[in-house]
């Protein structure tokens, strides 16, 4: 097999490219990239990962943070010191837990397709769906129980919309009658 042109070249040192920025940026492309937005701007890359998270006052390991309390007290336990950890950071805690405290915000819609799919059938067909299965826009060729799947799943993640539709399709038909 004949091989690309431009790849038969001979390798040529580059004098000009600064190396120790190299090495850096390829350090830092290849360590993990750090998702949570906090840690990463408060992340020290010359400090180990647990100190970068005690001094965030986070764990690295939770068996160790939270020990679990053992069934018999000894004399000798009650004496030990606890270490802790002085927390330098302690704006990066403070945010995760603002963070967590918000609601959750629904992440799961449906497309504008579907909408307005849903929307034509009810509105043209009301709850036929066998005329609904047969009609020209069903271009997917839903079967009658597929359609109706679709406006109950509409009905279950619009309620209120659901209502307000239904009900100005009830005002039209008075108002044609």
């Amino acid at each position: 097999m004949p091989k690309a042109k431009g790849k038969t070249r001979r390798q040529k040192f580059g004098y000009s490219v600064n190396r120790k920025r190299l090495n850096r940026s390829a350090r830092r492309k290849a360590a993990p990239r750090i998702e949570c937005s906090h840690i990463r701007h408060a992340w020290d890359h010359t400090k180990s990962v647990r100190q970068n998270l005690a001094e965030m006052g986070l764990a690295m390991d939770p068996n160790k943070a939270v020990p679990l309390r053992k069934r018999k007290v000894q004399a000798m336990e009650v004496d030990m010191d606890e270490r802790r950890q002085l927390v330098r950071k302690p704006y990066v805690l403070n945010d995760l837990e603002a963070e967590a405290s918000l609601p959750e915000k629904k992440g799961n819609t449906l497309s504008r397709d579907l909408i307005d799919y849903v929307r034509y059938m009810v509105e043209n067909h009301g709850e036929d769906y066998k005329a609904m299965a047969r009609d020209e826009k069903n271009y997917y060729q839903d079967t009658p129980k597929q359609i109706r799947n679709k406006i109950n799943v509409y009905k279950r993640f619009y309620p209120a919309e659901w209502e307000a539709f239904t009900h100005s399709l009830q005002k039209n038909a008075m108002e044609v009658a």
